[in-house]
């Protein structure tokens, strides 16, 4: 009884109608385990103040329970998006991209550097365990703390100037974190799509962790296992992001229930989700989500044919009319959601690409500048786009407050007697301390390097598609004509990440920077170079990121410059002073070109099954933030008895 109260106190506070949650209704896959006695009454298993969902996304709620949705992934890696997808969060964007509480209760900032974070008292975790402030002690202590989990130490948005915060537990469930100066990254960090998690599930994990574990007992689990040592037994079992451990208990609103490998993964609904609606019902409305493994170039066609309730994710543009054709045979719904990435397409040399002469030549901004002015975007956005995207550079979007026009045009008109000119009279930096030029051209036309070789550049890029390839086709040809000759090569998604941090790879292509519609208080982490996953810079990014144990320090002064902004704003709870370090990011990327972008504004298209309910009309799908379909809720996503 006290527990339907409780209910009822939180939809008042919402104010909405408790008369439901004096008898809160069970979805029809937890009835009849609670009629068993495998799962305690739904009042029981909520939060004592659940998270209330009174405002939906879509034009179909509040829904009705149950049903079995389907949707089609590349790779069993892709287990991971639904992590993605679900977006709980201990805070989140919501659909206008303003941060709000959700797996928390409340949080509190006090001189941009104390955190104070309030959990929902009765919380438990997907197996029923409560969730509490041991969890995230449990991490700080056990995992980020410890050097056999965590080689480099805790995760570098926790660390301010190499120094940690004060963790203070204060009761079951009130944590505060207090760093010596601001944190403006802790909370976005949090709400990511790939969040960084500072908690853990500790009632299982503690099994496996040296610390409390019988020593038997854990040796015999690290054999079993086949792994070197508890950590890596640890490590392997403790990913909350990969969502690879069907045991590993979660606070998302589905649970993998299938253990890997596999070609088809069923996610169920948690019976101790947090979330509830306005009338009472918990979240999520969906009993099973059923993700099925197809070869990536076969999804849009698998799409078009009806076999996906929820698609977006390989698919493209160029897929619009096939689908539209298969709505029509099928009953499912085509959308076209706009996009936030700097780029529909971005071009990116590899500064710190191990060729010591391919390198030299890929610093010089001049380079860049005339690769540039050589992509004929006019002609990419009519061939490819039927003249609806817009040829940009890989910058902010007009949508964003920070936006100016010059970063958007600034070495982007085509104009190849102005790069040809820039190339000629090019001085390259060699490593013997000379320098050279690549005025010279071979019989064919092709420039030649200092070091005798043709000037041939290898662009690798992922092969889930023909985009790509399409337009560095197009891309090719206007090269050719500077003296350049292009080679593409298409690679499997993670091939492509090992060679580029290893330096191996020259050139890339990939989509321009995720948060085109930043805002002043929007982190600038990838308008500088501070991850190796940066993809003009990796190796300098891996350098920062391992403190210094692999890759290699930043040697061009501009590029130092950036990481020093970046780090600024990151100890500043001033928005003037964060406008301005974002504008000399933006200024410079601008005028260095360090990623070349070719069109933006890129339409998505979105497959919506006949039966599914409440999923937008018109929405953004974005990676960061917008953890693509997370942060319109498909918790509150229905499938109706009925076809549309």
């Amino acid at each position: 009884m006290m527990r339907r109260l409780w209910l009822a106190a939180a939809l008042l506070a919402a104010g909405l109608s408790p008369a439901s949650a004096q008898a809160p209704p069970e979805a029809p896959l937890h009835e009849e385990r609670v009629k068993a006695g495998q799962l305690p009454p739904l009042a029981e298993r909520l939060p004592k103040t659940p998270k209330v969902v009174d405002a939906f996304t879509g034009t179909d709620g509040p829904g009705r329970a149950g049903g079995e949705m389907t949707v089609l992934m590349a790779t069993p890696r892709d287990v991971r998006m639904m992590v993605v997808y679900g977006y709980a969060r201990l805070v989140g964007f919501d659909h206008k991209f303003d941060l709000q509480p959700d797996i928390l209760e409340s949080v509190s900032v006090e001189q941009g550097r104390i955190f104070t974070l309030k959990l929902r008292a009765g919380h438990r975790w997907s197996d029923g365990k409560p969730f509490t402030t041991e969890d995230f002690r449990y991490f700080w202590d056990d995992v980020a703390n410890n050097r056999n989990l965590s080689t480099v130490g805790p995760p570098l948005e926790m660390m301010i100037e190499e120094k940690p915060p004060v963790v203070e537990i204060i009761d079951a469930t009130t944590i505060r974190y207090a760093w010596h100066k601001p944190n403006p990254v802790f909370l976005q960090a949090l709400a990511r799509p790939a969040p960084l998690f500072i908690y853990r599930p500790a009632h299982y994990l503690k099994q496996f962790h040296a610390r409390y574990a019988d020593a038997a007992t854990l040796d015999a689990a690290v054999k079993a296992a086949r792994q070197r040592n508890w950590a890596a037994l640890h490590n392997r079992l403790d990913d909350m992001y990969r969502n690879e451990n069907p045991d590993l208990p979660t606070l998302e609103p589905w649970t993998l229930v299938t253990k890997p490998p596999s070609q088809r993964y069923v996610f169920e609904r948690n019976p101790y989700y947090h979330r509830v609606d306005g009338a009472g019902t918990q979240l999520p409305y969906i009993d099973r989500i059923v993700m099925n493994i197809a070869s990536g170039g076969l999804i849009a066609l698998k799409a078009g044919s009806g076999e996906s309730d929820l698609q977006a994710r390989y698919l493209r543009f160029d897929n619009y009319t096939f689908l539209r054709r298969g709505a029509k045979q099928f009953g499912f719904d085509v959308r076209l959601w706009d996009t936030a990435i700097g780029a529909q397409l971005a071009i990116y040399p590899n500064l710190t690409v191990k060729d010591p002469i391919y390198r030299a030549l890929f610093r010089e901004p001049n380079f860049r500048r005339a690769l540039s002015m050589g992509i004929d975007r006019e002609e990419i956005n009519e061939i490819l786009y039927i003249g609806l995207a817009q040829p940009t550079q890989n910058t902010v979007r007009p949508a964003s407050p920070l936006y100016r026009e010059d970063y958007a045009t600034k070495w982007a008109k085509f104009d190849l007697r102005e790069a040809n000119r820039l190339l000629d009279k090019l001085s390259i930096a060699l490593p013997d301390g000379k320098t050279g030029d690549i005025r010279k051209r071979n019989e064919f036309g092709i420039r030649i390097m200092p070091d005798g070789r043709p000037l041939n550049i290898v662009l690798e890029m992922g092969g889930e598609g023909t985009e790509e390839s399409d337009a560095l086709q197009l891309v090719k040809d206007s090269w050719a004509k500077l003296g350049i000759k292009l080679h593409t090569a298409a690679r499997d998604r993670q091939d492509l990440r090992t060679r580029l941090y290893s330096g191996q790879t020259q050139m890339t292509i990939w989509t321009g920077f995720e948060n085109g519609l930043a805002r002043a208080t929007s982190n600038p982490a990838e308008f500088a170079c501070l991850s190796q996953t940066t993809l003009w810079c990796s190796a300098w990014g891996q350098h920062r990121e391992t403190r210094g144990k692999s890759g290699e320090p930043v040697d061009i002064e501009t590029v130092r410059r950036m990481n020093e902004m970046a780090a600024r704003w990151e100890r500043s709870a001033d928005p003037a002073e964060q406008e301005a370090i974002w504008h000399e990011l933006l200024k410079l990327h601008a005028d260095f070109v360090y990623t070349i972008g070719i069109v933006s504004g890129v339409q998505q298209p979105v497959v919506v099954g006949p039966r599914l309910r409440n999923v937008p009309l018109k929405a953004i799908h974005n990676w960061d933030p917008g953890a693509f379909f997370g942060v319109y809720r498909p918790d509150t996503f229905w499938l109706s008895e009925t076809k549309r």
